[in-house]
This record gives structure tokens, C-alpha cells and sequence, in this order.
């Protein structure tokens, strides 16, 4: 089954090509790398309904897409088109029931969602039957085909045995990843029976929610939570119960399973690794994984506690350090901009450093700034241009600019840096991943009737999923970055309205006006999804940075710029070229 897809991370569209698994029919298949308005859907043939749910079943794999998002309102408006035709085409029967499970759940309706968790169970163990069948074909050993392969009989039994038996093991992966997606549900079988557990108590039937309690620590044997919640169950029904059968069967053959591998692994000579799916009671920070009605920031609390409590107190995030600079005003803390892990700040850099940022950016940028030569990376409606420390050092040392203009957006990057990481209270150095002097600028006559964004709603180091309420922290996002920043150096334009969002991309939490001085900074993760409205009229400029506690991810062209700046510091630059990779994107 081939899906079209196409990869977006928080910054840039990625163009490359590259292959992803199918986890639904075990093959490689390569990805079409394509736009939306090049493919020719059903409404070229006059079949609406057909071309809706074929732009939903495509937005659901890229959420980020603005593209289709329009394409998807269209829809929606036109004629003989109904709700009901929006659907997944490739949504999996035990997904798609365990995503209407949870939404009950969260509604409070704990009968309904029980239901839905037991048809998402009786799928569950469906699919997974079909997924070990479709491991029995033939396989590939070193880039050889079944067939081809010289070894003797027992050698080549003995592989293709193997192969079969670890394909038939990453079943668990297979059936926790969603379709167009990388990485798994973590914890994704267990969850069922976790929701479960709390949901059955909830309607009164404490002896399903002992059975579900207990199948969930056959997984995580001795989880304190979950073992409080048997004893209660135990105390108020005054009798035992027993895990499931299906689940105990499951995990008894996926821990043979396990030792069959780790054994021919070791007589073979080859490395061998165990899936991390289940082997932890972690999972992602949402509501979906702790049933306790929790926003995944709070402590999981025993059901024996939840009778008459439901307050629970929130994880104190670190904020509020030094912000080391007199002239800096702290304007909106993380409360007043209803999230967590950020601020607005103003004065940062006075009006005339402002303008002559400005004055630099204009002397400097270009359209495609080096997001791989792109004119416009995020609409077709705005012209997009911008630069890089490095480059902008580059001018000043062939004189195209005043050397002391790009001093000034090295020095003013690193003022920014060191006020995030103290206003974070950091334990540890912020590097630098990514520095960015950037304009956007609307293009006359083409500003009617916009409903596109100048940057559409992302999270900086996941890929923002708002269906699944979930941010996956896999390529091709920058899962490195922990911190990002935006230094605004006007405000004399029309739209550009920075804002947060929730993880649904449409519910604004925080709504920022631009202005010269004015600072935005914030952790880079799922909790901070983020966007700008359309610049309908005038140029909205910006140093936008990204960093990263990890120096291993520290950005290439600041370390070079850092030594330029060095050099000039001693003049020993004079005399000689910038040592500049020209394999670097300037």
C-alpha cells in the first residue's frame, strides 16, 4: 500500500526523497514526493466525496500541510459533501477505535469508551494475527533475494527462520505505529488496559476492573500505581482475581519469542536489540496516557485516592531567572500566556539597533535564505528572505557592509541566548543550533481573501500531529532543539501576529504583536505549538534562534563565526579570506 507523503519539520519542507516502513503490508515503499496541487484527486472527476476523503487521509499523515488544509475547507463548503465522508482511508480498525475510546474517555463517558476499548482490544489481537501471516513470505539476507542465496540448506533454514521470527516480534511496533508515522504509541497495548481498569470502576463493575488491573502488571510487573489499585480493588471485593487469557498467551509467546532471538543472535554473531514498546510504564506526557484525568505534568494518582480528590499539584517548571540586562522588561511570564516554559520580554535591543538591523537585513537577505534555495518556504502568498551570522560576517569583511552592522547581530544572538538560559534557570550551557536574520514581506495582489498563515502552526523539534493530540519527536524535526527564541525589529506592518496554539493547531492560547525590542522565547517541544498570521501589507523582519543543550547539535556556521569574530578581535583576519566551507548554505 503506497501513501503519499510529504515530510515538513517546524522550520522547512524537506525535498528530498526517502523510504519509510509500511507497517500495514510489510514492504518497502518509496515516498512520492509531491504537492498537493500536483496530484489528481477524485474532484478532477467529479467525485467530491471521494476527493475529501482523500485529502483527509493526506492531512492526516502531514497535519502540518497548509495546502491541504485549504483544499480540505473547500470541501467542506461544497455541495453534496457530507461530514461522515471525511475519513482515513488507510485508518487501522484497532486505532481508530482506541482513538474514539480515549475521546469518550475524556468526555466522561466511561460506558461508551469501555465498549469502544474492548472492540479496539478484539482488532488489536485480529490485526496481529494478520501481521505474523504477512511475515511468512519470503525474505532477504544481506541485499539477496530468498532465492539466490549460496549458503547450505541449514544455514539458509536457519535465516530465513529468523528473519520470519523477528518480523513476526516487531508485530508490537507495527500495530502501535499509525499510519505515516515513524515512531510507535509507546506503551500502547498496556494503555488498553489501564483505561480500561479505571473506566469499568468508574461504571461500578470492579471485577472487570481488578481482570484489567492485573493483565496491565502482566506488562509492568510490580508498578507501584497500578499495584495500589489491585489492592483496593481486592479489599473492596473481598476476593482475587486473573489477568486475562489472551494477554497472557501474548506475552508468554512474545517473551519466547524474545529468548529465540537473543539466542540465534548470539550463535550467529549478529547484534540484536529489544523494541522498547512496552518495557517501561512511560509514555508521551498527554492526556492519553495517564487515565487519571492528568495533563501529564501531574503525579498518577491510586484509584483508592480518587474517591473524593481530584486536585493534584502541577510540576514546578523552572522560570523566572536574571534577565541580566537593565534595560530588559519582563512583559507575560508562562501563566499570563496561558502555557508553560515561556515569556515575553521588551527593550531588548533599543530603536536604533533596531534599525539598523533592518538596514543590514536589507542589504544581506535573499529569497530562499537557505532553506534549499526555496522562495517562499511556508505560503506563496509572502516573499521570504533571510540570513546567517556567518554570511553576514562574510559581507562586512568584503566591505558590502558595515562590519560593524554584522558585529551587531552576532553580539545581539548572543545576548538573547544568555537571557534565555538564565530566565530558564538552565543548569547547563544553551548552545547555538540555528541563528537567522529573516524578512518576510507581503506580496501585493495576492492578499485578498487569504486564509493561509505566513508561518503555519508547528512545534520546533516534534512533528505536531493535532488528530492524535500528539507532537512525535522523530525526523525529519529537529528533535535536538530544546529552546527558540524570536527578536522582533519592527512593528509598522499589517498582520504577523505571532500566537501559541494547543496541540489542536486551532485554539489560540497567546496572541503577540511585533515590535522593535520585543523578545519571545520558549522550550521548543509539543507544549508550545506556534505559528504567525499572514503579513498582509508591509515587511515584518526578525532574528529568529534555535538552541540546544546538546553541544554535539551546536550549529556548524556559529562555531566558524565565533572564530571570525575572534580574529577580527586580534586582526589577525586581516590580510587573509574568511575561512568559510563553501559546501555551507550562506
Amino acid at each position: 500500500m503506497t501513501r503519499i507523503i510529504t515530510a515538513f519539520s517546524g522550520d522547512t519542507e524537506l525535498s528530498e526523497p526517502a523510504r519509510y516502513q509500511s507497517v500495514y503490508s510489510k514492504s518497502k515503499v518509496d515516498v512520492i514526493w509531491q504537492k498537493p496541487s500536483e496530484i489528481v484527486f477524485p474532484k478532477q472527476l467529479k467525485q467530491p466525496e471521494k476527493a475529501a476523503a482523500a485529502a483527509h487521509t493526506y492531512f492526516q499523515a502531514n497535519p502540518e500541510h497548509v495546502e491541504m488544509g485549504q483544499h480540505l475547507e473547500q470541501y467542506k463548503d461544497l455541495q453534496g459533501v457530507e461530514e461522515n465522508q471525511f475519513v482515513d482511508r488507510e485508518a487501522r480498525p484497532h486505532q481508530q477505535s482506541f482513538t474514539e475510546a480515549v475521546k469518550l474517555y475524556d468526555r466522561g463517558d466511561h460506558e461508551g469508551a469501555v465498549t469502544l476499548f474492548e472492540d479496539s482490544l478484539v482488532e488489536y489481537y485480529k490485526a496481529d494475527v494478520v501481521c505474523r501471516a504477512l511475515c511468512q513470505g519470503p525474505q532477504k539476507f544481506e541485499g539477496h533475494s530468498h532465492i539466490r542465496y549460496h549458503y547450505s540448506l541449514h544455514e539458509v533454514v536457519s535465516d530465513h527462520f529468523t528473519q520470519v521470527l523477528h518480523c513476526e516480534h516487531e508485530c508490537v511496533r507495527d500495530l502501535a505505529t499509525r499510519p505515516g508515522r515513524l515512531s510507535p504509541m509507546e506503551n500502547y497495548l498496556p494503555l488498553h488496559y489501564d483505561y480500561l481498569q479505571f473506566a469499568y470502576f468508574k461504571v461500578n463493575m470492579l471485577e472487570e476492573a481488578l481482570q484489567c488491573a492485573l493483565t496491565y502488571l502482566l506488562f509492568h510487573e510490580g508498578d507501584e500505581f497500578m499495584t495500589d489499585n489491585v489492592d483496593y480493588y481486592r479489599e473492596v471485593l473481598g476476593y482475587d482475581g486473573s489477568p486475562r487469557e489472551e494477554a497472557e498467551r501474548y506475552l508468554t509467546r512474545h517473551r519466547l519469542e524474545l529468548d529465540l532471538l537473543l539466542m540465534g543472535s548470539k550463535i550467529m554473531g549478529v547484534d540484536f536489540t529489544e523494541g522498547n514498546y512496552w518495557s517501561s510504564t512511560g509514555g508521551r506526557d498527554d492526556s492519553n496516557r495517564i487515565p487519571s484525568g492528568t495533563d501529564g505534568w501531574m503525579e498518577y494518582v491510586p484509584i483508592s485516592e480518587k474517591k473524593n480528590i481530584t486536585v493534584i499539584v502541577s510540576q514546578q517548571l523552572k522560570e523566572g531567572g536574571p534577565l541580566l540586562y537593565d534595560s530588559v522588561q519582563l512583559v507575560q511570564n508562562s501563566a499570563a500566556l496561558n502555557g508553560t516554559q515561556r515569556v515575553l520580554l521588551d527593550q531588548v535591543i533599543s530603536e536604533e539597533k533596531c534599525a539598523e538591523l533592518r538596514n543590514l537585513a536589507h542589504a544581506v537577505t535573499m529569497a530562499g535564505d537557505g532553506y534549499r534555495g526555496r522562495m517562499s518556504p511556508h505560503t506563496p502568498n509572502e516573499k521570504f528572505e533571510g540570513a546567517t551570522v556567518l554570511k553576514t560576517l562574510q559581507y562586512g569583511y568584503e566591505g558590502r557592509v558595515p562590519m560593524s552592522s554584522a558585529r551587531l547581530f552576532y553580539d545581539t544572538s548572543e545576548q538573547v541566548r544568555r537571557i534565555v538560559e538564565s530566565y530558564f534557570m538552565l543548569n547547563t550551557t544553551l548552545h547555538f543550533s540555528y541563528t537567522h536574520l529573516v524578512c518576510r514581506t507581503a506580496i501585493t495582489g495576492q492578499q485578498d481573501h487569504r486564509n493561509d498563515l505566513s508561518h503555519p502552526i508547528h512545534a520546533d523539534n516534534c512533528l505536531l500531529d493535532p488528530d492524535a493530540n500528539e507532537c512525535w519527536k522523530e525526523p525529519p524535526a529537529y528533535t535536538y532543539r530544546d529552546y527558540s527564541a524570536l527578536l522582533y525589529l519592527n512593528g509598522d506592518f499589517d498582520g504577523g501576529e505571532f500566537i501559541f496554539t494547543e496541540m489542536d493547531a486551532k485554539t489560540v492560547t497567546a496572541s503577540i504583536k511585533p515590535k522593535c525590542g520585543r523578545l519571545v522565547g520558549f522550550s521548543s517541544g509539543g507544549e508550545n505549538p506556534h505559528g504567525v498570521k499572514a503579513v498582509t501589507g508591509g515587511q515584518r523582519c526578525a532574528v529568529a534562534l534555535w538552541f540546544t543543550l546538546d553541544p554535539l547539535y551546536r550549529e556548524l556556521e556559529r562555531l566558524q563565526a565565533d572564530e571570525v569574530i575572534q580574529a577580527l578581535d586580534t586582526k589577525s583576519v586581516w590580510g587573509h579570506g574568511l575561512n568559510i566551507n563553501p559546501k555551507d548554505e550562506l
